[in-house]
C-alpha cells in the first residue's frame, strides 16, 4: 500500500487512519451497549488485515480506555503500527512538566516507548503559554520519545505561530488535525489548507463522513433514526437531510459506477485532495472493511471537480 510522509520529515503511514474516540466512551458512543472489547479487538485485526496500520486516539478518549484498548491489541501483534495520540491542554496543566507527564501516562497505556505522533488537542491552552507547550514538545522530540509533533483544531494564524516556535528548535510541525469533509470545508475557506500547503503541514480529515451523513444511512425516505449525539444534530432534520440531497446523490451515483459505497467515494475524494489523511472512527470489523474499501482506486479528476462543485454551500 502506498503511504504518506506526514509534514516534511515525520513518520510514513497509510493514506487512511482508524479513529478510535469510539473506543471505551460511554458518553458520546455508548459503549458497552451493542459493542465491546471484542468487537474493538476485532476492528483492530481487520484493520491490519486490510493493510491500514495508522490510528489516532487521545488520553480524554474514553477517560485513557482507548489508549489501554490499543496498548493491549498491539501486543498481540508483530505487524508494525503507528499510533497518534493526544494532549490535552486542561486548565491545571501550566507547566513544560505537565505535558511530559502526560506523555509518559499515554506511553505507560499504549504500552510504548515512542510515540508516533503526538497532537495538541485543541488551541485553548489557559494558562500554559503556546511557547511552553511547543517548547515542552520539542523537547520530548529530541528525547526520542515522539517521532513528530501535530496540533488539532489551530486556525490558519495558531498554526503559523506554532509552526515558527518549533521550528526555532528545528523540529517541524507535522500535522493539523481538523474536521473536513465534502459538507464540512470551512478549512478550505479560512486559509487552513493553503497555510499547511505553504508550510508542509499534513492535514488529518476528522469527522470525514459528517457522523455518518455521507454514508448514505441516512435520508429523507430512510427509516433509519438517528441515535446518540446525532439526535441532537439539525443536520439529521428533514430539512438538513434535504440539503445534502445533491451531495449524497452524486456520491450514490459514483459510488454504482465504481462498485463502491457513497462512503468510500466521500473518502477518497478527500484522499484525492493530496496531503490530507481521513480519519475514519470504527466500532467493529465491518466498520474497518467497508472504510478501507475507500482505498486502492482513485476518482477521475472530473469526478472529484464534480464533488467539488456540488459541495461548494458547505466551503
Amino acid at each position: 500500500m502506498e503511504t504518506i510522509t506526514l509534514g516534511q520529515n515525520g513518520p510514513s503511514v497509510t493514506p487512511l487512519c482508524i479513529g478510535t474516540w469510539a473506543w471505551g466512551d460511554k458518553l458520546f458512543w455508548n459503549y458497552g451497549d451493542d459493542y465491546g472489547q471484542e468487537q474493538l479487538q476485532e476492528a483492530f485485526t481487520a484493520a491490519l488485515e486490510a493493510g491500514v496500520t495508522f490510528f489516532d486516539t487521545a488520553e480524554i478518549y474514553g477517560m485513557g480506555k482507548s489508549e489501554k484498548f490499543l496498548g493491549q491489541f498491539l501486543q498481540k501483534t508483530q505487524q508494525p503500527v503507528q499510533i497518534a495520540t493526544k494532549f490535552g491542554p486542561l486548565p491545571w496543566r501550566i507547566t513544560g512538566q505537565s505535558v511530559s507527564d502526560a506523555l509518559t501516562e499515554s506511553l505507560k497505556r499504549l504500552q510504548l516507548e515512542r510515540i508516533a505522533l503526538y497532537q495538541v488537542h485543541w488551541p485553548f491552552a489557559f494558562l500554559l503559554s503556546q511557547e511552553t507547550l511547543m517548547n515542552a514538545l520539542a523537547d520530548e522530540v529530541k528525547r526520542g520519545r515522539i517521532a513528530a509533533v501535530g496540533v488539532s483544531n489551530y486556525s490558519a494564524e495558531q498554526m503559523r505561530d506554532v509552526h515558527q516556535i518549533l521550528a526555532a528548535r528545528g523540529v517541524p510541525l507535522a500535522v493539523n488535525q481538523v474536521r473536513y469533509s465534502l459538507i464540512t470545508r470551512q478549512i478550505e475557506s479560512k486559509g487552513i489548507m493553503a497555510t499547511a500547503r505553504e508550510l508542509g503541514v499534513t492535514i488529518l480529515a476528522y469527522s470525514p463522513l459528517a457522523q455518518g451523513l455521507l454514508t448514505g444511512k441516512y435520508t429523507i425516505d430512510s427509516a433509519e433514526t438517528p441515535s446518540g449525539a446525532r439526535k441532537i444534530d439539525p443536520r439529521f432534520t428533514k430539512e438538513g437531510l434535504q440539503k445534502i440531497a445533491p451531495v449524497t446523490s452524486l456520491l450514490r451515483s459514483l459510488g454504482e459506477k465504481y462498485d463502491r459505497t457513497p462512503a468510500q467515494v466521500a473518502l477518497n475524494w478527500l484522499i484525492a485532495q493530496g496531503n490530507v489523511i481521513p480519519i475514519a472512527g470504527v466500532k467493529t470489523a465491518q466498520h474497518v472493511r467497508q472504510n478501507a474499501g475507500a482505498l486502492g482506486w482513485r476518482l477521475s479528476e472530473d469526478e472529484i471537480k464534480r464533488l467539488e462543485e456540488v459541495s461548494r454551500p458547505w466551503l
